[in-house]
């Protein structure tokens, strides 16, 4: 089949390589002639593994193209994909202009039967204003009641995890798709199923249902993984205080089939492109219909005060003017294998330091130039605490004479490293661990001072002793 994926971003570029993965004609379309030029360069303008290799085998086998030319993208696709992005609007809602600019793109140059996809995660009621939009363009071509100009609107959410989308996509444990039961609706049904058949060939994955209730699922997923998260580090931050272990307790819980034990890691909060985006969403959704969602808004509460928690931590030993301190911060992206640092628990780890008077070497693996770009412009007030933040050149470059370490990000690379020589170059051998990476008393008998997140501090005296 033809397809088209409007945008370029994490969900398209996924999106169409893998379509073109399965045999698909691809034709992915963006406004921004940087991106393709980079895709036609051999290049990938995200960090996302396997993506880069698969792009250059499906184009070397030229079935996927990158372009600007809109009428081309129209013109090719008989499944048109919109993946562009929804930024937060101020209020919280989902800002829906690139959506509707993409449809009316659609509208104006399509010609023949065209199934018009959202892709992009939507509030419920998109489909049908990309549905007036399209209708409204064609209306102004003199086709409004054309039986060659007829199209469809689906919603098929994705549930990509950044750093394994594409496996994700590849292996999917569901596909949504909602749509409209009339004519076109069923129309639009044989083509989806044509498009995903190479998935659904050793059992059904597809689910079909009504349009706002896909719209709605996608939300409401996001939502409950927020919700797990949530939950446990407000249970952390309350096993610190009564002195439980909240790795004991997470093995407890889990076991239970009930609950399992997926997003149950306590941590310094969830970050991304998805989750902070989708509750606030979510939210404001509610509130437009008249209600308030009391546990989701307590889940945005109780993210936003966890990414303080490691600053609060290191305040309680350090103090709270750390002037003349200096710390190592491994990890700056959200999570790993992705270089991503939209709500990232980094930036506002490191802009605590800095307000407080600390100097601060950072490290990541994949995320330091888009890391540098972003507090770039968090620091752009604040001059003198921007040439604080310096980046380093190695995971073992952050840390010379450093105060302590700060771990953000759980990347592979920081799961074992060398305690004796991370001794030896540290300043004082303190670990700050925001993601629970090591043993408690494992680091107190290698004689580290460790703090982690909702599980016993080990005093190194009581330790020696």
């Amino acid at each position: 089949m033809k397809i088209t994926i409007v945008g370029t971003g994490y969900v398209g570029l996924v999106t169409g390589a893998c379509l073109a993965e399965i045999g698909h004609d691809v034709f992915c379309l963006d406004v921004d002639p940087r991106k393709i030029e980079i895709l036609n360069g051999g290049g990938v303008p995200i960090h996302e593994p396997g993506l880069l290799e698969l792009i250059a085998r499906n184009r070397a086998a030229g079935r996927i193209t990158f372009s600007t030319d809109i009428a081309a993208s129209v013109e090719h696709g008989e499944v048109q994909f919109i993946a562009v992005g929804t930024p937060p609007d101020e209020d919280g809602s989902a800002d829906l202009q690139y959506v509707l600019e993409a449809a009316r793109s659609i509208g104006r140059h399509m010609n023949g039967f065209k199934v018009v996809v959202d892709k992009s995660t939507v509030p419920v009621g998109t489909a049908q204003r990309v549905h007036g939009v399209l209708a409204e363009e064609l209306a102004k071509r003199g086709l409004a009641h054309s039986v060659d100009h007829r199209f469809s609107v689906v919603s098929n959410p994705e549930f990509l995890k950044e750093g394994a989308a594409v496996d994700d996509f590849m292996r999917p444990d569901r596909i949504i798709i909602g749509l409209d039961e009339d004519e076109n609706g069923n129309a639009a049904r044989e083509k989806m199923k044509r498009l995903y058949a190479p998935f659904n060939r050793n059992h059904e994955r597809t689910i079909y249902m009504d349009v706002r209730s896909a719209e709605f699922t996608k939300y409401a997923a996001n939502a409950m993984l927020a919700t797990r998260i949530s939950f446990m580090n407000e249970m952390a931050n309350l096993a610190d205080r009564v002195g439980a272990d909240i790795e004991s307790v997470r093995r407890g819980i889990g076991s239970d089939p009930r609950i399992g034990y997926h997003f149950l890691y306590a941590g310094c909060g969830y970050g991304g492109s998805c989750f902070p985006k989708d509750v606030q969403a979510l939210i404001r959704t509610a509130a437009e219909s008249g209600q308030n969602l009391r546990v989701l808004e307590a889940v945005e509460e109780v993210n936003h005060g966890q990414k303080e928690v490691l600053v609060k931590k290191i305040a309680r030993v350090c103090g709270d003017d750390l002037t003349g301190k200096h710390f190592a911060v491994w990890g700056l992206a959200f999570k790993p294998n992705t270089d991503d640092m939209r709500e990232a628990p980094s930036r506002r780890l490191i802009a605590d330091l800095l307000s407080r008077g600390a100097t601060v070497a950072a490290w990541d693996p994949v995320a330091a130039e888009e890391a540098q770009r972003v507090f770039a412009l968090d620091l752009a007030h604040a001059p003198e605490q921007h040439a604080r933040l310096t980046f380093a050149s190695s995971q073992d470059d952050a840390l010379t004479g450093a105060d302590a370490l700060v771990i953000v990000t759980e990347w592979t690379a920081f799961k074992a490293p060398d305690f004796v020589h991370l001794k030896k170059v540290l300043k004082a051998p303190r670990i700050f661990d925001g993601r629970n990476l090591y043993e408690p008393d494992a680091m107190a008998e290698l004689g580290i001072d460790y703090h982690s997140i909702g599980r016993p501090h080990v005093n190194l005296a009581n330790s020696a002793a």
